[in-house]
């Protein structure tokens, strides 16, 4: 009855996170209420699991205390079928209060943001990029994120030398954190006439995006400078001071935006970003120490690890964390990554089990 223990424990908090969150207190207190809530709702399927699993319990006892009281063969036999059927159904929940119970990274249901980089590979790299920011486009489409471009550096010859996307979505970073690291591809280039195949690879860093109250901004610690947008070429976009660069001067992180015309979207944009980036330095610290115990966040932890690659000629996608190979490479390029991503996250979760052992 371990199970049940620790279940009537979590139980207990969720309703004691409920009664909190009914106090005008902390209702007034914006912070402390956003995270009970977010608590409250984490816990709220296990809860409702263990209610379940102890009704599921208690009508197997009842049915127990008929077989060994009850002398009348029918309701003996309609006992012994209810057993029967109850036993699969309270198996199969507490496989799945297993799976709950496993500690969730505590960024997983927030935003993310995307870093696409072209890497080696000249033209081709960035063209790659431009391959993979669809990839994710259109996958993040099919979960009904929204996407928000905010930096973009085009290639020469398409694709893209760097873009930076936000991903609005419940538990975005939590399913794309298993993208970041190097992926490779291999097959011959528009650009290549003797049909030789090149290898070139793309960079992808996922970072879950920084809350108000995660990240503390002092305006004495950052210096802010306007200047004039440009486009490709050094050509001015427009005539006033709208884009933005801020320094935060103890770290010596520098952003900028010039995407908006006006000068406060782009502020607004350039401090999302600058509190995103404050927040990363000390989430990589968590990053590096899981990459250590788990294979499947090696690339997140080190992020120039080779993570996955696409060959053309053969039509196969490899992620050689987890040694998968699919031989479906158009449907995934389009967007059809999912089947990818559970593999991962079962493989994860497998480690996870055995680190609670």
């Amino acid at each position: 009855m371990e199970i049940a223990n620790k279940l009537e424990v979590i139980k207990n908090r969720w309703e004691e996170i409920s009664e909190q969150m009914n106090d005008p207190d902390v209702m007034a207190d914006m912070k402390r209420f956003v995270k009970l809530n977010k608590d409250y709702k984490e816990l709220e399927p296990l809860v409702s699991a263990y209610k379940a699993y102890k009704s599921i319990i208690l009508n197997i006892q009842s049915a127990k205390e008929i077989l060994g009281t009850e002398k009348d063969a029918d309701f003996r036999e309609m006992a012994k079928e209810e057993i029967d059927q109850l036993i699969p159904k309270m198996e199969a929940l507490e496989e799945r209060i297993r799976m709950l119970l496993i500690p969730k990274d505590p960024q997983d249901s927030k935003n993310a943001i995307m870093e696409i980089r072209a890497g080696t590979g000249g033209d081709e790299a960035s063209i790659f990029a431009g391959d993979l920011y669809r990839m994710y486009q259109k996958f993040c489409e099919s979960k009904n994120w929204k996407t928000d471009i905010t930096r973009i550096n085009e290639g020469t010859a398409g694709g893209y030398k760097e873009i930076v996307f936000s991903i609005t979505g419940v538990g975005a970073y939590g399913i794309l954190k298993f993208e970041s690291g190097v992926h490779r591809v291999q097959r011959v280039p528009k650009t290549e006439t003797q049909g030789r195949i090149h290898t070139s690879a793309a960079s992808i860093v996922v970072l879950p995006e920084a809350e108000d109250f995660d990240v503390e901004l002092n305006d004495k610690d950052i210096r802010r400078d306007t200047y004039c947008s440009s486009g490709p070429g050094g050509q001015s976009v427009n005539t006033t001071y709208s884009a933005i660069r801020l320094t935060h001067i103890p770290t010596g992180i520098v952003v900028t935006c010039q995407d908006e015309k006006s000068q406060l979207k782009n502020l607004a944009k350039a401090t999302k970003e600058l509190r995103n980036r404050l927040y990363d330095l000390e989430y990589t610290k968590y990053l590096e120490e899981m990459s250590g115990k788990r294979k499947t966040m090696v690339s997140t932890g080190d992020r120039s690890a080779k993570i996955r690659t696409y060959n053309w000629p053969q039509g196969r996608v490899t992620d050689h964390r987890i040694n998968l190979t699919l031989y479906n490479l158009p449907t995934i390029i389009d967007g059809d990554i999912e089947d990818i991503i559970e593999k991962l996250q079962m493989a994860e979760n497998a480690e996870k089990l055995k680190e609670d052992v």
